[in-house]
């Protein structure tokens, strides 16, 4: 097992290894005394792991759950307000914890939940998807969707624990799993050399322990310097911006990972056309994408892509914060303005 200590406005531990949810209610039991706990999970993960993950937390508490829909669809206000209000008939106070079981829509809802619910109630992430594991499910980001865009209504409110039981990854369909290797890859481009030639490498078959430790080392440091979002942490945007976009006018029919996988490639092509980045660079990105079976790029437009950015998170005022590779291990923030945005997008078309 390893373990990463996340140091926040919470400090909080990360336990990474097989076997590890027959566990949850001991790990849960050293940090936290709840007289009730709520998991929360959906109607994918339910069937697998919520009947294994109440009897871990038994001895702890009387343990109740709130299963909704699985789906980005259902990362939206009415599940929010259904989830405070199951919260509220089931008498949870302060003292007691969610517990968000599942990927990142769960993950997401339930920190959301948990930081707004009676001003903030604790929680803990055990995430079981790869791209929950090494990204939604560690640095306090929750949110939930609006019509106009995606992770839109949030907060940033830290989990007490993360328990990443890595052998729930192997229910997932490989689609789903490749879908979090773009995320993994991510970090690769934008920090660690070495893990991105491991990745290019093994591709499927890199070590699933060691790769998601050390993505969260990385995302670690980086909320240690910047938990609110406000400098470097945007970084982790790298693809972002532009996937969110495809996500939401494919109607959520693109998975997440697979849009991020569009951004970074469109951005990647971009920045060798502007001379960012060289060309080498460029086909790296490229080609660990292709390793991974991941999409590079979209038939949508460079215009439709421009305009759905103004909804982006990380828009200030007459710019767009872009994030591009100056090389492998090296990204740099391009504030773009939004006139010029099209353009940019087309080059990497």
């Amino acid at each position: 097992m390893k373990k990463v200590e996340v140091s926040a406005s919470l400090r909080y531990d990360v336990l990474i290894g097989g076997g590890l949810l027959e566990s949850l209610g001991t790990e849960l039991g050293k940090r936290l005394s709840p007289s009730k706990i709520c998991i929360v999970t959906d109607s994918q993960v339910a069937p697998l792991y919520l009947d294994r993950a109440k009897a871990a937390l038994s001895s702890l508490a009387p343990v109740m759950a709130f299963v909704f829909p699985a789906g980005e669809a259902s990362k939206n206000g009415g599940t929010y307000l259904a989830l405070l209000s199951f919260l509220a008939e089931n008498g949870l106070t302060r003292a007691d914890c969610l517990v968000a079981l599942g990927g990142g829509v769960v993950g997401d809802l339930t920190g959301f939940a948990a930081a707004t619910y009676l001003r903030g109630v604790a929680y803990v992430q055990v995430p079981t998807t790869l791209l929950a594991a090494v990204d939604s499910s560690v640095g306090g980001k929750t949110a939930i969707d609006l019509p106009q865009g995606k992770n839109l209504a949030g907060s940033f409110y830290q989990p007490s624990l993360v328990l990443c039981d890595i052998d729930t990854l192997n229910t997932l369909p490989e689609d789903v799993f490749r879908d979090g290797c773009a995320e993994v890859v991510k970090y690769g481009v934008l920090y660690d050399p070495a893990l991105f030639a491991h990745l290019a490498e093994r591709g499927l078959g890199f070590d699933r322990e060691e790769g998601i430790a050390r993505c969260v080392e990385l995302k670690r440091d980086v909320v240690a310097q910047d938990e609110f979002d406000r400098g470097q942490r945007q970084k982790l945007n790298l693809g972002h911006t532009v996937g969110h976009g495809v996500e939401a006018l494919s109607r959520f029919t693109v998975s997440h990972g697979k849009a991020v996988a569009i951004g970074m490639a469109i951005v990647s092509r971009a920045a060798a056309a502007y001379g960012l980045c060289s060309g080498a660079t460029r086909d790296a990105v490229l080609a660990a994408l292709d390793r991974f079976g991941l999409p590079a790029a979209t038939d949508l437009s460079a215009g439709d892509l421009a305009r759905a950015a103004l909804s982006d998170k990380k828009r200030a005022g007459g710019t767009v914060n872009l994030i591009v590779p100056a090389a492998i291990g090296d990204c740099r923030i391009l504030p773009t303005p939004v006139e010029e945005l099209e353009a940019f997008l087309e080059a990497g078309m």
